[in-house]
């Protein structure tokens, strides 16, 4: 049973919130955060780059506490107001490429998570889970929700045509052309019946944010265990959440871009390669697989297609047959030496939605030496990995939509 909850956002002014919005941090240029930051004083990017003000990188806690009083500073400038009622928050993306996203944003239970009610398909990078745990710690605040997705409800999917009806709260249209807007949901009985759809729902999947619903199980964990008066209602109880139905979800592969080739030379790693894999070498022309078990590889200038020995490698359990797990079993371990993957530096990835040509480019200009490409993981494999109890390597996925930060925020 998911407990899924409504909420008191705080939330930018509705002529504020189109120059607040940000993408996440690291998704920009220096030169964009650089404009960004010159040229929009409303931008949520000065909250999360608080330095900026002075002119100076400034990092760890002291970069934390900055963060706070940045963003008790939009608060205390009304740019942020909280609503005074707990609310669902229905949001919808319409992108570029005309897929319309429809979905809730609300709070979601960090028991839930431990109890797998809220279940995982892929590995996360310690050191992040931790670095992301102290800044929720000091700061106070989520302001990027945990992307959920749950089987497609007729009576949710009701009740956000009903309240789409009404003016939104929110619309505006990004610089890369995807529009957003935003109803809120206040009616009580429109709350109810969310609620308890939810409730029905035995398991919910995180299609992507889990490091940020780690961090935030790791920040639950801390703080109940340092407050003797734990009640299980306290704000840090939960996190923030984008739900939606699992049609709407677009998943996209992670290519892979390793530094080296762990001493071996081209012709060395070529012949390794060929005992679990037929290859050829495609020249110039850009290779993308279009099945599972087929791989593109870039190296020395060259693009390859690389198709697995299935007699080579058994099957035995839905981890064995994703493909990521395939690479990482028959190559990036054995050949070329990469065990932890959750804190290799040696290893980059690259979003699928690029272009392949991307991968091309960072090992073109000197940053890897060879790249791995490979289709998209199905929504349905990605269930059944989830529940049976595996985990995905990191950067298995890239899912789609991505929402702003500073939209909705989220304070415990």
């Amino acid at each position: 049973m998911a407990h899924i909850i409504p909420f008191k956002a705080v939330r930018p002014t509705r002529d504020k919130v189109s120059l607040v919005a940000a993408r996440s941090y690291q998704s920009y240029t220096l030169e964009q955060r650089e404009s960004r930051l010159r040229d929009n004083p409303f931008s949520f990017l000065h909250i999360v780059n608080p330095g900026y003000k002075f002119d100076k990188q400034i990092s760890g806690e002291a970069r934390y506490n900055l963060v706070r009083n940045r963003y008790l500073e939009f608060k205390e400038d009304a740019i942020f107001v909280q609503d005074q009622q707990p609310c669902y928050y229905i949001y919808q993306i319409k992108d570029r490429d005309q897929q319309v996203f429809n979905g809730i944003v609300a709070a979601t239970s960090a028991e839930d998570y431990e109890n797998d009610v809220i279940k995982k398909h892929e590995d996360t990078i310690e050191f992040r889970e931790v670095i992301f745990k102290d800044y929720l710690k000091t700061v106070g605040f989520n302001a990027e929700p945990v992307l959920l997705t749950y089987p497609d409800n007729a009576v949710i999917a009701e009740i956000i045509k009903e309240v789409q009806k009404a003016r939104s709260e929110y619309e505006f249209t990004t610089t890369y052309r995807d529009t957003h807007l935003l109803w809120k949901v206040d009616d009580a009985d429109q709350i109810k019946k969310i609620s308890q759809e939810f409730q029905q729902m035995e398991t919910v999947y995180i299609a992507d944010g889990h490091h940020r619903s780690s961090s935030s199980y790791l920040l639950y964990k801390d703080l109940k265990e340092t407050n003797p008066t734990h009640t299980g209602q306290e704000p840090y109880n939960f996190f923030m959440s984008y739900l939606i139905p699992e049609s709407d979800l677009r998943i996209h592969e992670f290519n892979r871009v390793i530094t080296d080739l762990n001493g071996l030379t081209k012709e060395e790693f070529l012949i390794h390669l060929d005992m679990m894999y037929r290859i050829e070498n495609r020249g110039q022309v850009p290779y993308h697989p279009n099945k599972k078990h087929h791989f593109s590889m870039y190296l020395d200038g060259d693009f390859y297609s690389i198709y697995l020995r299935k007699a080579s490698y058994p099957i035995e359990n839905s981890l064995d047959g994703l493909d990521a797990q395939i690479l990482f079993k028959t190559i990036l371990g054995p050949i070329l030496g990469i065990q932890d993957l959750r804190n290799e530096s040696r290893i980059g990835y690259i979003n699928g939605k690029k272009d392949i040509v991307s991968m091309k480019s960072a090992i073109d200009n000197g940053n890897y030496r060879v790249g791995f490409g490979m289709v998209p993981v199905s929504i349905e494999e990605m269930k059944t990995i989830a529940d049976d109890g595996f985990k995905m390597p990191p950067k298995s996925t890239f899912i789609e939509p991505k929402l702003r930060c500073g939209v909705t925020i989220y304070e415990f």
